[in-house]
């Protein structure tokens, strides 16, 4: 049986971390709304490249082994469509 990791973000360091994440952008967003704005459009650029870096982790990452029943529910997958295919034609 495979063991699942656990979401950092779901222990109390986790919650602390994202309270004072909240608690900045509250401030930062109230205090110093016209300096916000004008970042705005790089900000959401930069956030492309680290919701690549840190969100691969929610499907698996890259280079990890499937399990048998996931090939074999595949190749049956694959096997389907061609007949289906050929059918067609």
């Amino acid at each position: 049986m495979a063991t699942q990791k656990s979401s950092i973000w779901l222990t109390p360091k986790g919650l602390a971390a994202l309270g004072l994440i909240a608690a900045a952008s509250y401030f930062l967003l109230i205090e110093h709304r016209q300096h916000v704005w004008q970042f705005l459009p790089f900000l959401i650029l930069l956030a492309c490249p680290f919701m690549h870096l840190f969100m691969h982790g929610g499907h698996g990452g890259h280079g990890q082994h499937e399990d048998e029943s996931d090939k074999a529910a595949y190749q049956r997958g694959l096997e389907d469509g061609r007949k289906e295919n050929e059918h067609h034609h």
